[in-house]
C-alpha cells in the first residue's frame, strides 16, 4: 500500500473530493434532499398498490372522493420535485458563496433569479414546470456557479456601497449585494435577450439536448453503473468516502431519471414500464444495502462463520455494527474490522457491489422485478425499502433477499479467510 502509485491516487482522489466547486455541488444536492424525500413518498401515497384485498386508493376515494385526497400529495410534489432546479440554483450558490465567506443568502438569491430570468415563458405568462424541475438541473448547476464566482469578484471590488457602522447587519449586507446583483442580473437578461434572437431556443433546451440527455442516456447504463459501483468502493477501501466524493457527479445525472419515473408513475403507469433502470434508489436499495460494500451480507458472513462461544476481534466488531447497520451506517465495521487498506478484504469489497449491481440490473431489465419510482431516506433499512422503492411490490424484497444471500455467500470464503489470518498474526 505505501506504492507511489497508491499515493498518488489517494491524494487526487483526495483532492478532488476536497474541490470546492464539486463540494459546494454536493452539498447543495444534500440540502434539497429532505424535500426530494417528501415529495417522492407523497407521489407513492398517491398510488399506493393493492396489497391482497386492501386497497388504500380505493379506500381514501370511498372517504373522500375520487382523486380529491391526492390533490395534497399533487401540490407537494408541485412544491418539491417540481421546481428542483430553482431549489438547486438557490442551495448550490449558497453553499459556494460560504466557502469563499461570502454572503451565502444573497448568492442564492441572485442565483435563483437569475434562474427564472432563463426559464422559458408560458403563453399565458407562467413559468414552464418543464424547466423549473429536473430537466434544468444542468442549468441550475453551471449557473450558479458562474453567478457565484462573479457575484464574488464584485464584492470584493470596490462596486459595492459601504454602509456606516451602527446600521443593522442585514440592511448593510443588502446594500453590499445591490450594485453587484443589478450587474449580474442585467448580463443574465442581456445573455437570454441574445440566446432567444441567434438561437431560437432557450438555453435549458440546448443545454439538455447537447449535455444532460447524453449523459441520463448514458448513465442508464450497466458498465455506467458497474463503473460508479466500482469506482465508490475502490475509494472507500482507500479510507475516502467514495459516495461524497463521486455524488456530485452523478446527483444531476441520476435524479432527473427517478424524477420522470416517479412523474410517470403518478400518471398512471406501472413500475414495470417506467423507463429508466440505473437511478440512485437503484443502487442504495439493491447494491448498497447495510452501506458500501453491502456490508448488511459482511456482519451476517461474520456472525455464520465465527460461533457465539468463540471471544474473535471480528465478532465483536460485527456485534457492535449490526445496529447502526441495519439503517446503512457502516463506518464501525468500514474502519473498525477493519476494511479499509485491508487486502484481505478488497476484493469481497470491490467485487460484490459490483456483481449485484448486475443482477439487479439484469432483473428489472427483464422485468422480474419492477423498476425505482420513490426515493427514500438513505437509512431507510433493507426489505422495506425493498417494498416502498418499487412502490410497493413484493418482488423488490425478493431481490433484496437474494442480493443479500449471494453477497453473504460470496463474504463467507474472505471471512474465514481474515480470521485466519488475524489468529495467525496475534497467535490467539
Amino acid at each position: 500500500m505505501n506504492n507511489k502509485y497508491m499515493q498518488r491516487f489517494i491524494e487526487i482522489a483526495g483532492r478532488i473530493g476536497a474541490q470546492r466547486h464539486l463540494v459546494a455541488v454536493r452539498d447543495g444536492f444534500v440540502a434539497i434532499m429532505p424535500l426530494v424525500i417528501i415529495g417522492s413518498l407523497a407521489i407513492l401515497i398517491n398510488n399506493f398498490p393493492p396489497m391482497g384485498a386492501f386497497n388504500f386508493v380505493d379506500l381514501m376515494n370511498n372517504l373522500f372522493g375520487d382523486g380529491n385526497w391526492q390533490q395534497v400529495g399533487g401540490s407537494i410534489w408541485n412544491g418539491t420535485f417540481a421546481v428542483l432546479g430553482l431549489l438547486i440554483a438557490f442551495s448550490i450558490a449558497f453553499n459556494l458563496a460560504q466557502s469563499y465567506s461570502v454572503d451565502g443568502l444573497s448568492a442564492g438569491l441572485i442565483s435563483a433569479s437569475g434562474y427564472i430570468i432563463l426559464v422559458p415563458v408560458t403563453e399565458d405568462w407562467g413559468l414552464n414546470f418543464a424547466w423549473l424541475g429536473a430537466q434544468g438541473l444542468f442549468v441550475a448547476i453551471i449557473l450558479a456557479l458562474i453567478l457565484t464566482e462573479i457575484f464574488r469578484f464584485l464584492v470584493h471590488s470596490k462596486l459595492t456601497i459601504k454602509m456606516p457602522e451602527g446600521v443593522p447587519d442585514g440592511v448593510s449586507r443588502s446594500f453590499t449585494a445591490l450594485i453587484p446583483a443589478t450587474i449580474i442580473l442585467i448580463l443574465v437578461g442581456l445573455f437570454q435577450a441574445l440566446i432567444n434572437v441567434f438561437v431560437g431556443i432557450s438555453i435549458f433546451e440546448v443545454i439538455f439536448n447537447v449535455i444532460q440527455a447524453p449523459l441520463q442516456g448514458l448513465g442508464n447504463t450497466l458498465p455506467a453503473a458497474i463503473v460508479v459501483a466500482f469506482l465508490n468502493h475502490l475509494l472507500w477501501f482507500f479510507g475516502l468516502h467514495g459516495t461524497n466524493i463521486i455524488g456530485s457527479v452523478i446527483e444531476p445525472i441520476y435524479l432527473p431519471l427517478i424524477e420522470q419515473n416517479l412523474s410517470l408513475f403518478q400518471g398512471g403507469m406501472s413500475a414495470f414500464d417506467v423507463p429508466y433502470i440505473v437511478t440512485k434508489p437503484f443502487l442504495d436499495s439493491y447494491v448498497f444495502m447495510g452501506g458500501s460494500g453491502t456490508t448488511i451480507a459482511l456482519l451476517i458472513a461474520i456472525f455464520i462463520v465465527i460461533k457465539k462461544d468463540q471471544k474473535h476481534p471480528y465478532r465483536e466488531v460485527a456485534k457492535l455494527s449490526a445496529p447502526a447497520g441495519l439503517f446503512n451506517i457502516n463506518e464501525p465495521v468500514i474502519f473498525g474490522l477493519p476494511i479499509v487498506l485491508n487486502p484481505v478484504m478488497l476484493i469481497p469489497f470491490i467485487l460484490i457491489p459490483v456483481t449485484l449491481t448486475v443482477i439487479s440490473y439484469m432483473a428489472l431489465l427483464t422485468g422480474i422485478v419492477p423498476k425505482t419510482v420513490a426515493i427514500l431516506p438513505w437509512t431507510t433499512p433493507p426489505i422495506l425499502s425493498g417494498y416502498l422503492v418499487t412502490g410497493g411490490s413484493w418482488r423488490g424484497i425478493a431481490l433484496q433477499i437474494f442480493n443479500i444471500t449471494v453477497a453473504v455467500l460470496m463474504y463467507i470464503p474472505f471471512v474465514i479467510a481474515g480470521a485466519r489470518t488475524f489468529k495467525n498474526r496475534t497467535g490467539e
